[in-house]
């Protein structure tokens, strides 16, 4: 069960859809390569992303298949 306090780095381990869902949703520094480092949650804040958005993300992203 993917939560808000999951790592990227776990995140995108347990279900590798998530870089593209969560480019799309304005979390892009993946695609360019850099390491990202903190939660779901500290990372969507950091990006201005409000509380909202970041509780859809997580009900989105455990729709997504596992790997």
């Amino acid at each position: 069960m993917i939560d808000r306090n999951i790592s990227i780095e776990e995140l995108v381990v347990r279900v590798p859809d998530s870089v593209r869902y969560l480019m799309q949703n304005g979390i892009k520094c993946l695609a360019c390569g850099e390491p990202v480092w903190g939660t779901l949650a500290s990372v969507a804040e950091e990006k201005g992303i409000p509380e909202e958005a970041i509780e859809r993300f997580v009900r989105e992203l455990n729709e997504l298949p596992p790997a």
